[in-house]
C-alpha cells in the first residue's frame, strides 16, 4: 500500500496517505471494464491468455450458449444457433454491470484457489461453517447446509469456468432476461418459446436461494457475532467478501475488487470501516497479502473516519 520506507508520524498523515492511495486504486478500478471489454472483444484470445480473462470470457459465453440451448429446436452445431450465442455474448459482454460481477467471480475464484494452497483453506467447508453446521439452533443449520450445497455447485462451477443463470442476483437476471428478448426480437420462430422461458425463469426463481443470498441471510443470523465473518481464514472468502461488503457498505463487487493488490488502501479502509480493530485488519493482510504493511497512525483512524473516506472514493458504494 505504501512505501516500507516511509513512516509517517501521526494519523493525519496516515490519512493523507489513504486517500492518496484510495485515489490511485480509484484510477485502476475505472479502467478495469474498459479494458476488459476490450480484451473480450479482441479476436485474438490467444494474445490475452491471462486467467481471468478466459475466466470470465467462459462463464458469460456458457451463459449465452445454456439460455440459447433452451430457446432452439434446431441442432446445437446449426449456424444459427452458434450466431445466436456469439450476438448474446457480446451484448452480455458489453453490459458493465454483467460484467463487473462475472469479473468478481473471476477473482473470487482465484482467492479461493490461492488460500486453499497458502492456508490450507477448504473451498466449501471453513471452519465458521463448520460451527454453524454443528449448531443446534435450527435455523443456523439449515441455512448453513443449504449454503454449503450452493458454495459446492459454485465451486463445480467455477473449474467449468461457468455461471448458472439463476445463481444471478436479481437485479443482473432482470437485465440479461431483457437483453434476450432484444437481441432475438423479431424473430417469429422463437417468439413463443421466449416468452415461456422467461415465464418459467421468473416464476421458479428465488435469490434468497443462491449463493450470495444464502450468504446474506447466514451473516444476518449471526447478529452480534457478525464480525467473526470479517477473518478470512475462519469464515472462507465467499462469506468475507460478503461480510465485508454488508460491514463496510460497498457493493459486493467492489469488496472483492479491495482485495486486489493495487487496491490495498481501499481494503484496510473497508475493514476499518465495517469495525475491526487495527490489529485484526493487519492479520487479514498478513493472510491476503503478506507482503503489504499498513501505515503507521492507522490504528488511530476512527470507524467513521475510515468509513468516510472509503465513501469519497468513486468505488465507495
Amino acid at each position: 500500500m505504501i512505501d516500507n520506507a516511509v513512516h509517517p508520524a501521526d494519523d493525519q498523515t496516515a490519512e493523507a496517505l489513504l486517500r492518496a492511495d484510495l485515489a490511485r486504486g480509484d484510477a485502476m478500478a475505472g479502467s478495469v471494464l474498459p479494458i476488459l471489454q476490450y480484451l473480450l472483444a479482441a479476436e485474438d484470445s490467444a494474445l490475452f491468455s491471462d486467467e481471468i480473462l478466459a475466466r470470465v470470457r467462459g462463464m458469460l459465453c456458457g451463459l449465452a450458449r445454456g439460455i440459447v440451448e433452451s430457446l432452439h429446436d434446431e441442432e446445437a452445431a446449426s449456424v444459427q444457433f452458434a450466431e445466436d450465442v456469439e450476438d448474446l455474448a457480446r451484448i452480455f459482454m458489453a453490459d458493465s454491470l454483467l460484467l463487473s460481477h462475472v469479473h468478481a467471480m473471476a477473482l473470487e475464484w482465484q482467492m479461493t484457489e490461492r488460500l486453499q494452497t497458502r492456508l490450507a483453506l477448504d473451498p466449501v467447508v471453513s471452519p465458521l461453517i463448520q460451527a454453524m453446521l454443528a449448531s443446534a439452533e435450527g435455523q443456523m443449520h439449515g441455512l448453513a447446509v443449504s449454503w454449503l450445497a450452493a458454495q459446492a455447485r459454485w465451486c463445480q462451477a467455477q473449474r467449468r469456468m461457468s455461471l448458472p443463470l439463476t445463481e444471478l442476483p436479481g437485479d443482473l437476471l432482470h437485465r440479461v432476461l431483457l437483453a434476450v428478448k432484444a437481441s432475438l426480437a423479431g424473430r417469429a420462430a422463437l417468439a413463443e418459446r421466449l416468452v415461456r422461458f422467461e415465464a418459467d425463469i421468473r416464476r421458479t426463481y428465488d435469490e434468497g436461494a443462491t449463493r450470495l443470498g444464502l450468504s446474506a441471510r447466514l451473516l444476518t443470523a449471526l447478529g452480534g457475532a457478525f464480525h467473526v465473518a470479517l477473518s478470512v481464514a475462519h469464515a472462507g472468502t465467499a462469506l468475507f467478501f460478503t461480510a465485508l461488503a454488508m460491514g463496510a457498505g460497498l457493493r459486493r463487487e467492489a469488496a472483492v475488487l479491495a482485495t486486489h493488490e493495487a487496491q490495498l488502501a481501499r481494503l484496510a479502509l473497508a475493514l476499518r470501516a465495517a469495525g475491526l480493530k487495527a490489529a485484526d485488519i493487519e492479520k487479514q493482510f498478513l493472510a491476503i497479502h503478506p507482503e503489504a504493511m499498513l501505515p503507521e497512525g492507522f490504528e488511530r483512524l476512527g470507524v467513521d473516519l475510515a468509513a468516510s473516506i472509503l465513501a469519497s472514493g468513486r468505488q465507495g458504494g
